[in-house]
């Protein structure tokens, strides 16, 4: 009987991705996904600690599993991601010690480690019980989906910039996932590759600030260039990527999405406040009317793109006024989707330290919602466009009893099929829009899965 694992993930793309590597991983030693946590020999909790709510989430599963962990005590329990970083095992250990495993970001190497010190990988694989040989019997395949998995996955996320050095004062990024580094062109290239040849269709690039991809790095690739020889790989219809930052895109990288088809125009590109007071004690590098001239430069080089931002409300210090120049900013500019978080103190962050939290929870609250519910009517409006027109997506998954995808510039489109649609790109015609979503009905398929070309439907 095969070992089972079970794998809970919360945060980013960059943790799902993280997962997923870990999965293939384990998937190629001889565990068995299962998707009870209790019905699991091995769970791993792959966590964030971005926002407060994150981790104590975290916490929450850890107390679940404490329980089970004493009725099953030959369970292997292992904490991953953010909330460990790269220096807080010790004390998550003391405060967990029931926990196996304490593993950094994107390093899966104390759970593999610990899996072949105990005898606990699969024998057909034959991998020695020390660490090196299970690193060694993985290295080709630590970025490869499972094959079993085949045909099912039609998007996955692709880390190409690990880490962070920039240090704006609210992020704990830089303390939990270590300095910036991007990974080798090539390497990119073959993982793309890979999972092209096990059926996904489109991949998003990731990286904490993407566009400084390769600048760590002896060759000349950056961004722009890794782009372009991704969308070349043959098979893979999309390819998106985030998250930008202001002071790093250039003018090459928007040319590269006007004239790349394969390119999505879908520009990730936070501001985070929309007054210049605030943006100076964030420690992000620019002014609002440097945002106000970026969201210009973008939309006259793409047409057609869409720009989503994210904002903080309740920065330390922020008054009224300033939040005012926050909601002006928005207004103005009409931004495609906002992610709106309220400021959540971070230990070790600068903020923590020099900067008091003073503005009081019911002030985030109103804030958040304000921007919340101007971005539902601009979001309304903007998608009551859509109605009656003909937009293609690229079909992810079947979600209660419809198919969904999402067009180039990332909205949310439902059908109705009896039919298997997964990984297709089709034609919809838009009958209903909401803010948040468009519904309608298939009227052409023009790519399989295979890239094969298909008639239109009846």
């Amino acid at each position: 009987m095969k070992r089972t694992y079970h794998l809970w993930t919360i945060g980013c793309q960059m943790n799902e991705a993280d997962s997923r590597h870990l999965g293939s991983q384990l998937e190629s030693l001889g565990y068995q996904e299962v998707h009870s946590a209790e019905d699991a020999d091995l769970v791993v909790l792959n966590t964030c600690v971005v926002r407060q709510q994150a981790e104590d989430k975290a916490v929450g599963r850890l107390g679940g599993l404490k329980s089970v962990k004493a009725e099953r005590p030959d369970m292997t329990i292992g904490l991953m991601g953010c909330m460990v970083g790269m220096r807080e095992a010790p004390r998550l250990k003391e405060r967990f010690p029931f926990v196996d495993v304490l593993m950094p970001p994107s390093d899966t190497g104390p759970l593999l480690d610990y899996l072949a010190d105990r005898g606990l990988v699969d024998e057909s694989r034959a991998v020695e019980t020390r660490s090196k040989a299970v690193r060694d019997a993985i290295q080709d395949e630590e970025h490869i989906l499972p094959a079993l998995r085949r045909g099912v996955a039609v998007t996955a996320n692709v880390p190409v910039v690990l880490g962070c050095s920039h240090a704006c004062t609210f992020c704990v990024i830089p303390y939990r996932r270590g300095a910036e580094r991007s990974v080798p062109h090539d390497k990119v290239l073959a993982e793309v590759r890979s999972l092209v040849d096990q059926g996904v269709r489109e991949v998003m690039l990731l990286g904490q600030i993407v566009d400084r991809y390769g600048t760590d790095l002896e060759s000349n690739h950056n961004l722009a260039g890794l782009l372009r020889g991704v969308a070349a790989v043959d098979g893979l219809h999309r390819v998106r990527f985030l998250t930008s930052h202001p002071n790093w895109m250039t003018d090459e990288l928007l040319d590269t999405v006007a004239e790349v088809d394969a390119i999505c125009p879908h520009i990730e590109v936070p501001v985070q406040a929309g007054n210049n007071e605030v943006l100076a004690r964030m420690r992000r590098g620019y002014t609002r009317e440097d945002y106000y001239a970026l969201v210009d430069n973008i939309r006259q080089r793409i047409p057609g793109v869409a720009i989503n931002s994210d904002i903080i409300v309740g920065f330390p210090g922020e008054t009224e006024d300033q939040f005012e120049d926050t909601v002006r900013l928005v207004e103005d500019l009409h931004l495609d989707k906002l992610h709106i978080a309220k400021y959540s103190e971070r230990p070790k962050t600068i903020a923590s330290r020099r900067f008091p939290d003073d503005v009081p929870d019911d002030a985030k609250e109103e804030r958040r919602k304000r921007l919340d519910d101007l971005q539902t009517e601009y979001l309304t409006a903007t998608n009551r466009r859509y109605q009656g027109r003909t937009v293609e997506i690229l079909v992810e998954e079947r979600q209660r009893g419809r198919w969904r995808g999402r067009t180039p510039d990332n909205r949310l489109v439902f059908f109705s099929s009896e039919e298997d649609h997964r990984g297709c790109l089709v034609d919809v015609m838009t009958e209903w829009t909401g803010p948040y979503s468009l519904l309608g009905s298939l009227i052409r398929i023009h790519s399989s899965p295979q890239g094969a070309a298909f008639t239109p439907v009846p």
